[in-house]
Parts: structure tokens; C-alpha cells; sequence
């Protein structure tokens, strides 16, 4: 498996190559999901893989951001410099920056990024079907999930193996953004997250509720190996390098089958420890974890040592050699990587006066390539009788010859551009006159005559009956979940099945997944808010996979909203309990389980703010904002629905809350609630 390293910079470039990786990853200065890393410009990107390529390491960079429409000729400079520089991979989230990249340089690897949430087989197997290369599979998935995705998919799979564990399921989690403004999905997460959130109450209250330990995998490698996964990828772009090189050379260790020193490991960065449960189906209260002071203290205590495991070159790239000496001809050494080959010439050899040279001579002095990137793999030596050349002059025709094949390896190799550019956006839409009016409730409980008069009504998938059918006919949509794990797959495919079979007509999806569910139930499909739509082409793709409609991003401002070119309808969550994270490792959970919960549970902020956590059949949850998005006297303009999601509440309350949106009221004075990004630009 490919050992794959986080890099934020060029010393921590230096450790992970010196430390062994086969890969890196790491971000230019735009596009990249750690935008707070001090990254690489256009010509540090080009000295970045001219140094990687040198000593035979990949190189990926990350363009794993959301973009906005004015952002698209930026993307298209940074592809271009990206391309020019011959990064092996891009790692992205976003499909018009895919589109960029498959067009424009179809010779670099598309990787797909972890802010996909790719966690089952349909979600893969459609990256495939566009062309890409690798999914970066969700770090919530047990073993035996990543095993039957590749059991059911051709795709590369690359998981994480070590590092930071995100709360929220990655590209779902909207908590910095609507607390503080700085979206994850733009790489500016301010990791609130991290802070002293508590749930339960008395003897069951625990701090740092949406805190989770850090990750490692590393004891796990044949694991991991077993269930198909190609690269093993560290989190980290904005740690150390003494981290980055600790992590890596665990690594290297464990595919070795060498013992691993994990306390160092865990000295040098964790959170209370290290945790498998996600890999081993162990989600409990162990997870759970903070960084506190001893931590930080036990990391400045082996930073010294560390730095010994980047101080000299990795040999990681093996070479043939063939020595010749002929009496009267200089001495030559050829070198090859099996790609590029060099030859270095010498003085002519000297008649023996003592012993005379010989192969295992010879050899002694020209495999000594420390302090180099190489090893010697085969040596070959012709050698005429009766000559001898001394140590020193074999040695420099050693560094003669690496030097070269050194200086070949690091040349710049840039991809070949196309020609061939994504098509030009679409004209301004046709503003409606009204924005209409769609639910979505959460339970068909909330159901109320009085929604009949809504657009669409989005009902649970699997609370839809043929009765449903009959009374709502073509407003009804099935809100398909948000999290569908393997081993539910073939349930949903069936239950989509039966749904188009009572004859509803439409789903709404909120990933990639969705569009081969829905497409194989012949269903169409509503575009839901965690697809993530910021942009007019990213927009343009999912209308060629099949999306008919969509709801566009609830972090982008209504302004922005307005701007989107678009050939289908297209709207906005104007009301409801924004889902701020989709949580697999609920906080409220005990050490026995979910026992007798209700699925009501509250994380609570310093500020005493309620976060009410919404249980999904006890399969995944989702964090809701305590204060709820409000715009019935403010509805944006220009869009062509306005989505009301509701959540928590009661029937009674979804009927007079639509009520209100109808009439444009005010909100309520005691109602606490928020306009949300409406009138604040995406950063």
C-alpha cells in the first residue's frame, strides 16, 4: 500500500520524503482545504515535485474546495499551474473543478476528496464512472464496509490511517461556518468543534462532547490492506514536521512488520490517546478525547529526537549498476532506475601492483550511495584481469553518475493541455415573479392539511405509503437519508424499488451516491443541500447526471444564490434547524449503548445553547442549530423555491410556521433564530 503524507509546507515536504513516504499531498496557495498552511506557490510547486519526483514520490495536490462562480478563472490559473508543475493527482470536492481538470489535463489522476462523503459503493462506483481515479473513502467506515466497496467497485480506495478524526462526517459538517462564518468547505474551519461543548447532565455529563481522539490505524495495516485499500493517508497539513516524519516512519514500520514505538507516536501529537473505533464498529464513549496540556507538554519532550528520522536522504529508489574496466579505456559506470539510465567515465585503470580489482572490490565502493535518494539493487561488473582503480575514484564516479540520474528524475515534466475547455455557462436565468413554497418534515407526523398548498413535500423514504401517494401524488418527494452505509444499500435499492412501484416519481439526494439510487429505481432526482452546490457548473454537471432541480448550499449568500446560472429550477433552505453535522459516533451515547434514549438528546455550548441532536434510527445522527434560520419577511429574490425544513417540530408548529411564510410574517418576538449566511458572502 502507498504511504501517503501530509505536507504544509517545504519542511514538512523534507520529513515525509526523508521519512520514507511514497506519496504526498499537499495544497497550492487557492483551492485547497487547508487554506491556514503556509502551501506552495506556483514555483514552490514546481521545486516541491521536482524534489519529490527526484526521489520517486508522488505528488497530489489538493484543489478540495468549493468555488464560487467569480472564482472560475483563479481555478483555471491554478490548474494550469498545477499542470505545469507535473503533480501526479488533484484531490478535489467540487465538480467544476473536476470538469476543469478532466477536460483541460486529462493526463493528471482525479482523486476524490474525503469532503465527498463517499462511504458506500454507489458514492464510488459513480466517481468511476466519471473518471476518477481514487476515492478518499469517509473515516467513519468500519472494515468490513471499506471490504464489499471494493468488492463492488474498481476504483482505487485510499483511507485514513492516522490523524485527526473530524466530528461530522467530512463535507456535511456546516458548524464554523454558520457559528463563525469560516466554512470547512472552503478550508477555513476554525475547529469549534474543539471547544467545551458537554452532554448529559449529572454523573453522566462529559466534556468536550465533539471532541474525538485521534486516529491510528497503524496496527492495523494488514487490515486495511485485506479490505482493498490502496493508500494509507495521514491527516496533518498543519502539523509539525516532526509529526509528519513520526507518522510516516510508523508506517514504514508496520508495512515492514516491524515493531511500532506508538507512545512516541502518541507524544508527539494525539488527543488522550489514539482510537480504532470507527474501523473496528467500537462507537462509544472511548472515542471521545481532548488535547490538554500534558499532551502539548509530552510533545515538546520528543521533538528532538525525532528530528533524526528526516535528517539524511530516504533510499527509496533502486538502481542497477554496470562497472566496466578495459586496460587503456577510461573505467565507466552505467546507471539505471529502469526508466533513465546515466554513465559516468573515469580515468583509465592502472596496472595491478598488488592484489588486482575485482567485482566484490569494485562493488564495495559503488554501493555506498548514503546520503543519496538510491540503493543498489543489481550489480554487474566486467573487469579485464590485471587492473586495478582506487576507492576514491570509484566513489566519485559514483556520485558522477547518481548525481545525473538525479538531476533527470527531478526534470519538470509538464502535463500536456487539451485544448479542450468546459462549456461556457449557461445564460442569466428567467427570475420568478414568487418564490414557491416546498416542506421537507422529518416525520409524517408533522404532516398537516394545510402543507397540501406547498410545491413539493419531502417525506421520509421510508415512511411513504400508497396512501401518501394517492393524497400527495406529484408534490411528493422521498427525502432519501443522508447516510446510507453498506450493508443498507440493497435495503434502499429495494425500498426505491417499491416506492416507484406505489408510483412516486422523485427523490432528494444529498451526495454522490444518490444518483445511481435514484437512477436505478428510475426515479428523479432533487438535488438536496449537502450536495454542496456553489457554483453555475457544478450545477451544469449534476443537470448531466440526472438532478432535475436543486437546493443550492445554505452557506452561500442569497446574492450569490441569485447569480448562479442555471437550466433547471433551483432554491434555498428559508426556514428550519440547519443540520450543522451528520454524526455516526453520537455524543450522547453511554458506555452500554444507546440504551432507553429517545433519540432527544442536547449538546450544550459554553453559552448554555442547546444543540438538539436528531437521531436517525439510531444509525447516525444529526447536530442541529438551536437557533433556527428565519426568513419569511426577508425571502431572498430571483429563486425559484424556497425549501422549509423542518425538523423537531410539532404538527401544529410546521402548519403555522408555513402559515407565516405564506403571509410574509415577522418572526415572533420570543423566537430565537437566526438569517443565517443570507446576506453574507461565502469566504
Amino acid at each position: 500500500m502507498e504511504v501517503l503524507a501530509p505536507v504544509g509546507g517545504w519542511e514538512q515536504l523534507e520529513a515525509a520524503v526523508r521519512a520514507g513516504a511514497d506519496a504526498v499531498y499537499l495544497g497550492a496557495k487557492g483551492f485547497n482545504a487547508r487554506r491556514g498552511a503556509a502551501n506552495f506557490d506556483a514555483q514552490g510547486l514546481e521545486n516541491a515535485v521536482r524534489y519529490c519526483h527526484g526521489r520517486g514520490v508522488r505528488v497530489h495536490v489538493t484543489v478540495n474546495t468549493l468555488i464560487t462562480d467569480e472564482e472560475q478563472d483563479a481555478l483555471l490559473r491554478q490548474a494550469d499551474e498545477i499542470a505545469q508543475a507535473g503533480a501526479d493527482a488533484v484531490i478535489v470536492q467540487d465538480l467544476a473543478v473536476a470538469q476543469v481538470f478532466a477536460l483541460r489535463y486529462p493526463t493528471i489522476a482525479l482523486h476524490g476528496s474525503t469532503q465527498m462523503s463517499i462511504h458506500n459503493a454507489a458514492g464510488a462506483s459513480l466517481l468511476a464512472q466519471m473518471g476518477f481515479a481514487r476515492a478518499v473513502l469517509a473515516r467513519e467506515l468500519t472494515g468490513a464496509e471499506i471490504a464489499q466497496i471494493h468488492q463492488k467497485t474498481e476504483i482505487e480506495l485510499e483511507a485514513f490511517v492516522h490523524g485527526a478524526l473530524c466530528m461530522s462526517v467530512s463535507g456535511q459538517c456546516y458548524l464554523s461556518c454558520m457559528l463563525g462564518g469560516r466554512s470547512g468547505n472552503r478550508g477555513l474551519c476554525a475547529q469549534p468543534c474543539r471547544l467545551a461543548f458537554t452532554v448529559g447532565q449529572g454523573a453522566t455529563r462529559r466534556e468536550y462532547a465533539l471532541s474525538l481522539k485521534d486516529l491510528s490505524l497503524i496496527d492495523q495495516m494488514d487490515a486495511l490492506k485485506a479490505c482493498g485499500v490502496s493508500s494509507v493517508k495521514i491527516e496533518g497539513r498543519m502539523k509539525r514536521p516532526e509529526y509528519v516524519a513520526a507518522a510516516v516512519h510508523a508506517c514504514r514500520s508496520a508495512l515492514a512488520g516491524e515493531p511500532v514505538d506508538m507512545d512516541t507516536l502518541r507524544s508527539v501529537f494525539s488527543r488522550d490517546g489514539f482510537t480504532d473505533g470507527y474501523f473496528t464498529g467500537r462507537r462509544n464513549a472511548q472515542m471521545f478525547g481532548y488535547r490538554s496540556a500534558q499532551d502539548a507538554q509530552a510533545s515538546k519532550s520528543v521533538y528532538g529526537a525525532l528530528a533524526a528520522l528526516y535528517r539524511n536522504e530516504y533510499p527509496g529508489v533502486g538502481v542497477d549498476m554496470t562497472f566496466c574496466a578495459e586496460a587503456g579505456r577510461p573505467i565507466s559506470l552505467a546507471v539505471s532506475d529502469g526508466v533513465y539510465q546515466t554513465k559516468a567515465q573515469g580515468a583509465a585503470p592502472l596496472a595491478a601492483t598488488g592484489r588486482p580489482m575485482d567485482a566484490a572490490y569494485a562493488r564495495r565502493s559503488l554501493e555506498k550511495t548514503g546520503g543519496t535518494p538510491f540503493y543498489l539493487r543489481h550489480f554487474t561488473a566486467e573487469i579485464a584481469p590485471d587492473l586495478f582503480a582506487p576507492a576514491a575514484e570509484l566513489g566519485a564516479l559514483r556520485r558522477q553518475a547518481l548525481e545525473e540520474l538525479l538531476r533527470l528524475r527531478s526534470a519538470v515534466r509538464p502535463h500536456p493541455d487539451s485544448g479542450r475547455m468546459p462549456q461556457p455557462l449557461p445564460p442569466p436565468r428567467r427570475m420568478p415573479e414568487q418564490m414557491a413554497l416546498r416542506v421537507c418534515l422529518g416525520d409524517t407526523a408533522q404532516f398537516s392539511p394545510a402543507l397540501l398548498q406547498a410545491q413539493k413535500i419531502h417525506l421520509p423514504a421510508d415512511q411513504i405509503t400508497p396512501q401518501w401517494v394517492a393524497l400527495l401524488g406529484e408534490k411528493l418527494v422521498a427525502e432519501l437519508p443522508v447516510l446510507v452505509f453498506s450493508d443498507q444499500e440493497e435495503a434502499l435499492a429495494r425500498r426505491l424499488d417499491d416506492l416507484r412501484a406505489m408510483g412516486v416519481q422523485a427523490v432528494c439526494g444529498h451526495n454522490a451516491a444518490a444518483v445511481l439510487q435514484a437512477r436505478g429505481a428510475g426515479l428523479a432526482l432533487t438535488g438536496g443541500y449537502g450536495l454542496n452546490v456553489t457554483n453555475s457548473r457544478a450545477l451544469s454537471a449534476y443537470r448531466e447526471l440526472g438532478v432535475t432541480d436543486c437546493v443550492l448550499s445554505f452557506e452561500i449568500s442569497a446574492r450569490q444564490a441569485q447569480n448562479i446560472r442555471s437550466q433547471m429550477p433551483v432554491g434555498m433552505m428559508v426556514y428550519g434547524h440547519l443540520p450543522l453535522m451528520q454524526l455516526r459516533s453520537c455524543p450522547a451515547r453511554g458506555k452500554a449503548g444507546c440504551g432507553k434514549c429517545a433519540g432527544a438528546a442536547f449538546v450544550t455550548d459554553r453559552m448554555g445553547r442547546a444543540f438538539p441532536l436528531w437521531c436517525h434510527k439510531r444509525q447516525y445522527s444529526t447536530l442541529l442549530n438551536p437557533d433556527v434560520l428565519y426568513l419569511a419577511d426577508k425571502l431572498p429574490s430571483g429563486m425559484d423555491f424556497g425549501l422549509l425544513y423542518f425538523t423537531t417540530e410539532s404538527q401544529e408548529q410546521c402548519a403555522q410556521i408555513f402559515a407565516a411564510y405564506q403571509q410574509r410574517q415577522s418572526p415572533d418576538p420570543a423566537l430565537r433564530f437566526t438569517r443565517g449566511m443570507t446576506n453574507k458572502a461565502l469566504l
